[in-house]
């Protein structure tokens, strides 16, 4: 994927690349983002939502009766990021220290998705989020359909901006007497806790794979 002028890096651009196995990798593990846009009124907005990858695009939903969301629907300029935080870089100076991370955004606008691609779109939100868990749930009615908004962005402009590794600090701070190293940042989940009335025979659910998933929890 070629860079744009929206999308070339400027600061640490050795960090960053527009190579889209690098952000499905990301979108592959990522459960959440943030939407921005500019809304109604003219200021700055930035939504947290559930994301969901889908071959060339990027699904979020919400409510129909959300206006941020009729917002985007209506084709306002969007841009999406996404964030995994993979550690802590600590240096011998609060000024060289740093953090390890992954991340991509994307820019464009949101297309509403409808018909029986809303259907298929909701299967792959809710896989992604519990493995395999679509189809033991119940249906969803005709109303909870129509009450849901499924909205999709185009992986067509995008960039993405990594760091790994230790500190970069200056020789002359490393007999400072302080501990220095990286402290990976893992991801997980905690035991379950089922609802009342669920029996002990029922299988749990199986973590997504951003917190160490597809497995039985």
């Amino acid at each position: 994927m070629d860079a744009t002028p929206r999308t070339t890096l400027g600061r640490k651009a050795d960090r960053g690349s527009h190579d889209r196995l690098a952000a499905d990798a990301i979108l592959a593990e990522a459960l959440v983002g943030h939407v921005g846009l500019i809304d109604a009124t003219g200021a700055p907005v930035v939504l947290p939502v559930a994301i969901a990858p889908d071959g060339d695009r990027v699904l979020i939903h919400g409510s129909t009766g959300a206006r941020l969301f009729r917002t985007l629907a209506g084709g306002a300029p969007a841009c999406l990021t996404v964030t995994l935080l993979d550690g802590l870089v600590l240096a011998r100076s609060a000024f060289e220290s740093s953090m390890d991370y992954r991340s991509l955004v994307v820019l464009g606008a949101f297309i509403e998705v409808v018909g029986e691609d809303k259907v298929r779109a909701l299967r792959v939100l809710t896989d992604h989020l519990t493995p395999g868990r679509w189809d033991a749930l119940r249906p969803m009615t005709a109303k909870e359909v129509a009450a849901t908004m499924v909205l999709a962005l185009p992986l067509a402009e995008f960039s993405v901006k990594a760091r790994t590794g230790g500190t970069d600090e200056p020789v002359e701070d490393r007999d400072w007497p302080i501990w220095a190293g990286q402290l990976p940042v893992v991801v997980g989940t905690g035991t379950p806790i089922r609802e009342p009335g669920v029996p002990d025979d029922v299988p749990g659910p199986l973590a997504p794979r951003a917190l160490g998933g597809p497995g039985a929890l």
